[in-house]
């Protein structure tokens, strides 16, 4: 199985500016201080470390509460996001991207699954696993790191063509008129919206993920 060596990643990410818009380079899109640039009904915590932690309330279950999803104010197109998160032990996320309506992300933009998988084989993983992009295609690798570890992703959206980077491995190359994996309904994907608001998943308790250095650069 081929994979992207780290050296790769590092440079796709940080010679990204080559083919930048002009006068672009990545940008922050979290300030450490409170919720600037996003919006959310959930309880979605700024920490004293600069962090973001969703911190679902008692009750609060399941992922199909929208409004508990935090959003960019600003929608996007095509661009590059960097950006760590840990998770619990079998904590639960995902982040959204090119989603056109708040209200229903599920079926106006799409996810890339952030999910506790560690220690499952490559060949168990599926779409709805860690680094899957739900409803089209599972993850070339397992690379989920131990619960309360750092994870890092490179997200890249270009047109229809998709890249996926987790903890230095490529694990998703894909276009989105590609064949959705076997056994799923054909993929609607390339139907989508190819911009729109980019967004953090509340899976309700007790998924208390944290996010941090989420940063994005405009292609």
């Amino acid at each position: 199985m081929k994979t992207l060596p780290f050296f790769l990643i590092f440079i796709f990410l940080h010679m990204a500016p080559a083919w930048a818009k002009e006068g672009e380079r990545f940008r922050s899109l979290l300030n450490g201080k409170d919720l600037s640039g996003w919006k959310t009904d959930g309880n979605w915590v700024v920490q004293k470390d600069g962090s973001l932690m969703i911190d679902p309330k008692p009750g609060q279950e399941g992922w199909k509460r929208f409004d508990d999803y935090i959003f960019t104010e600003k929608k996007y197109g095509d661009f590059i996001l960097e950006m760590e998160y840990k998770y619990p032990a079998k904590g639960n996320s995902g982040l959204f991207f090119r989603v056109g309506n708040k209200k229903n992300p599920v079926h106006t933009g799409m996810e890339v699954q952030i999910l506790d998988c560690f220690g499952m084989n490559d060949e168990s993983m599926t779409h709805h696993d860690h680094g899957g992009i739900i409803m089209f295609k599972k993850p070339k690798r397992n690379m989920s790191r131990k619960p309360g570890e750092w994870n890092h992703m490179i997200l890249s959206c270009e047109g229809h063509h998709l890249r996926v980077a987790i903890n230095g491995v490529e694990v998703q190359n894909v276009y989105l008129d590609d064949d959705a994996d076997e056994g799923l309904p054909p993929s609607k994907l390339s139907a989508r919206p190819m911009s729109g608001h980019i967004g953090l998943q509340d899976h309700g308790v007790p998924h208390r993920v944290v996010f941090r250095n989420i940063k994005i650069l405009e292609l």
